[in-house]
C-alpha cells in the first residue's frame, strides 16, 4: 500500500460510519411535514409519480417500485423527458414525489413549474429546506447532511443514502396508512419467494373430486380402492353431513393388514384413526409443514365450520416452496 494511503476497510469504516450518521439524522428532522407527505399519497386517486436526475433519479426508481410492490400504483417519470412529452404520463389525481438534494436541480424546477398548472400535488425531498424545489412543494422532507461519505465530499454518496431511508420511511408508513396487510403483499408477488411464504394452506389442498373420502359404512376394500386412486396415501372418513370423523393412512392400512385377518369384512368407520390432526384453510402453509415435520405425518385435512371436510394437504405440495 503507498505511503499515506488508507487501507480499504479504514476507508470502508469510515464511509459506513458516515452514511449511519446520515440515516440517524433524519430523525431530528422528522416533523409534521411528513404526516403531511403521508396524507397526500393516502388521499391519492391517481398514481405517484416518481422523478429525479441522476443518482437521485435512481431512489426515485427504487421508491416507484416499493410503493408498487406495496399497494400503491406508481411509476417514474425523467424530469429531462417530461420537458419534452413524457408529462402526459402524469394526471389528474395523481401526486408527485421528487427528489434533488441541492432542491436546484434545473429539469426538476422546470418540471414543477409545469406541474403546477396542472394542480398536481407535489412532495419534495431535498436537504435545503430553502431551495426553490422545496418552496413550491405541498410537503417537504428534508435530508440534510453534515458531509457526504466520499472522501473528496463530491460524490453523492450520503446524501443517497439518506434520500433512500427516507423514501422507504415514506413508503411504509403509506403501507400502514392504508392498512396494507400480508395477503395484500402475497397477491402482489404470487411469483416471488416472499409471495409463496404466505401462501394459504387453501390455496394447495387438494379438494373436490382430487380429496379422497369415504363414508363411515364403506367397505374397506372400497376405502383402500380410493386412496389408491386419488394417490394420496390418506383417506379421510366423514359423516353424512360431510364432517371429518376420522381417517385411514397407508401407514394404519399395514398395520391393520399385519394384524386383523378380518379386515376386509370390516368398514372404514371400524377401522378409522379417530380425531386426526386438522388445519384451518386460512392458516399459512409455512405453518402447515411446520405442524406435518414436528408430527412427522404426511397429511393434514383442512377443515371449516362444525369440522367439515374441505380438503387436504400433502407434504409433497409443500416441499420445494422454500418456506422458510
Amino acid at each position: 500500500m503507498s505511503e499515506g494511503r488508507r487501507s480499504p476497510r479504514a476507508v470502508a469504516r469510515e464511509v459506513l460510519e458516515i452514511e449511519a450518521g446520515a440515516i440517524l439524522g433524519l430523525l431530528e428532522q422528522l416533523d409534521e411535514r411528513f404526516d403531511a407527505a403521508v396524507d397526500v399519497l393516502a388521499r391519492c386517486q391517481g398514481r405517484v409519480v416518481c422523478t429525479g436526475m441522476g443518482k437521485s433519479g435512481l431512489i426515485m426508481k427504487k421508491l416507484a417500485a416499493t410503493l408498487s410492490s406495496t399497494g400503491t400504483p406508481a411509476l417514474f417519470l425523467h424530469p429531462a423527458e417530461a420537458n419534452h412529452g413524457d408529462l402526459g404520463m402524469v394526471a389528474a389525481g395523481d401526486v408527485v414525489v421528487a427528489a434533488s438534494f441541492s432542491g436546484t436541480t434545473i429539469e426538476l424546477v422546470q418540471l414543477v413549474e409545469l406541474l403546477k398548472r396542472l394542480a398536481v400535488p407535489l412532495i419534495v425531498i431535498t436537504g435545503n429546506a430553502e431551495s426553490q424545489l422545496a418552496r413550491h412543494a405541498d410537503a417537504h422532507l428534508q435530508v440534510a447532511i453534515d458531509k457526504e461519505a466520499c472522501p473528496l465530499d463530491l460524490a453523492p454518496t450520503a446524501s443517497t443514502t439518506a434520500t433512500l431511508a427516507m423514501s422507504d420511511a415514506l413508503a411504509m408508513a403509506l403501507l400502514e396508512a392504508k392498512g396494507f396487510t400480508p395477503e395484500d403483499f402475497a397477491r402482489l408477488h404470487p411469483g416471488g419467494q416472499l409471495g409463496k411464504r404466505l401462501l394459504k394452506v387453501d390455496q394447495l389442498m387438494h379438494e373436490g373430486d382430487d380429496l379422497p373420502a369415504v363414508g363411515a359404512d364403506t367397505p374397506m376394500r372400497d376405502a383402500i380402492y380410493e386412496m389408491s386412486r386419488k394417490k394420496l396415501g390418506i383417506t379421510a372418513v366423514i359423516d353424512d353431513a360431510g364432517s371429518l370423523l376420522g381417517c385411514i393412512s397407508d401407514g394404519d392400512l399395514r398395520r391393520l393388514l399385519g394384524s386383523d385377518p378380518e379386515l376386509m369384512s370390516k368398514s372404514a368407520g371400524d377401522c378409522m384413526h379417530r380425531d386426526p390432526l386438522t388445519i384451518a384453510g386460512g392458516e399459512l402453509a409455512s405453518a402447515a409443514l411446520h405442524l406435518m415435520e414436528e408430527r412427522k405425518i404426511t397429511s393434514l385435512f383442512v377443515v371449516g365450520d362444525a369440522g367439515r371436510l374441505e380438503g387436504v394437504v400433502h407434504i409433497h405440495d409443500l416441499w420445494g416452496l422454500e418456506l422458510f
